[in-house]
């Protein structure tokens, strides 16, 4: 074996070390489990306290008051009972469940408080799923029977003045802290009420951050950096879950200060810093199906905004319309996000959403448009070992015939999985100089030709 790849190996081998060490640093800071014993006790002494205790006054309290108030009672409602078996520990967790009950959002406050956490996932009440890491796993926290699970999700819609019955069987709504929630009821939901939290995320991820979890390379993220300053209008692409919103995000902050930013999205998700931000959110139709208000609508309305950027948060139908105009007629820099497998496949769901909103041009003129408003795509991925990676980053050349021609710059070769089933591989240049090199240049930023070279590990 050569030098050179003993020495690539060694690289890799230490990155992947660093990784590990990363997610089981974040692992270490996780909530404890709640056992299925803890959770009947707490149902049984909260059945008792709503008995004697008035729980109108609790609403016109702070909340620490009343947690103070419920956790007297629940000290004097233990010290009764001498069945119990529970640790001193073990008891604490019973009081805070009944606190959370009356509270909060029941069982699923501690998952709630755990920023390991990504997603929470109902599936009825006696099955309850989170996402750490990119991985699902099943949790011993339940819900006393759909009944109950009722209860918490009619908590979650009425809190932010939605509602949710057999009429209204679906509903989106938002929790207090920014996490985005979806529930579904029967008739629909055939096994029980189910609900999907999406977190938000309390920890901004950082390009470090990507770059030490093997996301993507510190020659490519250099690159990133200099594509937002030199308002280059990007879309990145990928699946559900695959790290669109929170590789936005970061981008997003790399925006200069005395920029104004208009962010449109259907639930906020986006967390920018700069002291210049409009934000905006669609509004559903209500029960009679009026008073909505779309993605397209806003896009719109942002035009009249004196907006430097716009970024919609995804682009999912007429608005990628709008959204296009919006970068063809001055709005450079701009970016948004797109459920596709591939770039070139997120070229032709634009294409696609072009027909959805009614518009009846010929093929070439839409691809001409496509082709002359996005600059760089960005494609995500989430593999199997559960890390988010960027896998492809391409530019947009423009036009040949009627085809919209692209250029591979750099890509995620992978070679295949270790003994813990992680996916190992490295980026690499495909040998072609984008374009947007020259406007980086004349931004003070250096990017060497050598980086480019086909078949260079970067």
């Amino acid at each position: 074996m050569s030098l050179k790849n003993r020495i690539s190996q060694t690289v890799a081998a230490k990155k992947s070390v660093e990784t590990v060490d990363l997610i089981e640093e974040k692992r270490a800071l996780q909530t404890p489990m709640i056992s299925a014993e803890v959770q009947d006790w707490a149902l049984r002494l909260h059945q008792k306290l709503v008995k004697i205790m008035d729980l109108s006054m609790i609403n016109n309290m702070e909340e620490n008051e009343a947690r103070l108030q419920i956790r007297d009672v629940a000290h004097r409602l233990i010290s009764e009972v001498d069945s119990m078996t529970l640790n001193a520990k073990s008891r604490q967790q019973v009081i805070r469940l009944i606190e959370d009950e009356i509270l909060g959002l029941g069982p699923l406050e501690p998952l709630l408080h755990d920023h390991t956490i990504s997603d929470i996932l109902v599936n009825g009440y006696a099955n309850v799923f989170v996402e750490r890491y990119g991985k699902l796993e099943k949790t011993p926290i339940r819900f006393h029977d759909n009944i109950h699970l009722m209860n918490i999700i009619d908590r979650i819609v009425t809190g932010v003045g939605r509602r949710i019955d057999e009429s209204t069987p679906m509903v989106d709504a938002r929790l207090a802290d920014g996490s985005r929630v979806n529930a579904i009821i029967p008739p629909l939901a055939l096994d029980g009420p189910s609900m999907s939290i999406r977190r938000f995320a309390v920890d901004l991820l950082s390009l470090d951050d990507f770059k030490k979890l093997g996301s993507l390379s510190a020659p490519i993220a250099d690159i990133l950096i200099g594509i937002v300053r030199c308002r280059l209008n990007v879309l990145i692409s990928g699946g559900t879950g695959s790290g669109k919103t929170t590789m936005l995000n970061v981008l997003s902050g790399f925006i200069p200060d005395d920029e104004r930013i208009v962010t449109i999205e259907d639930s906020a998700e986006l967390q920018l810093q700069q002291p210049h931000t409009v934000r905006l959110e669609t509004r559903p139709e209500n029960i009679e199906g009026k008073g909505g208000i779309t993605a397209q609508n806003l896009v719109k309305n942002s035009l009249r905004m004196r907006p430097d950027r716009i970024i919609v948060g995804e682009v999912r139908g007429a608005e990628a319309v709008d959204m296009l105009q919006a970068m063809n007629t001055g709005h450079d820099g701009s970016l948004t996000t797109i459920h596709a497998n591939t770039p070139r496949d997120s070229l032709f769901r634009i294409e696609n959403m072009f027909a959805m909103a009614g518009y009846n041009m010929p093929v070439k003129s839409v691809r001409s448009q496509i082709a002359s408003a996005i600059d760089v795509v960005i494609q995500i991925e989430r593999m199997e070992d559960g890390r988010r990676r960027l896998v492809s980053l391409q530019e947009i050349d423009g036009m040949e015939g009627e085809i919209i021609t692209m250029s591979e710059i750099f890509r995620f070769e992978r070679t295949g999985v270790d003994a813990d089933n992680n996916v190992q591989g490295y980026f690499t240049a495909t040998g072609v100089v984008p374009s947007f090199r020259e406007h980086l240049l004349k931004r003070g930023q250096d990017i060497p030709l050598e980086l480019f070279e086909p078949g260079r590990r970067v």
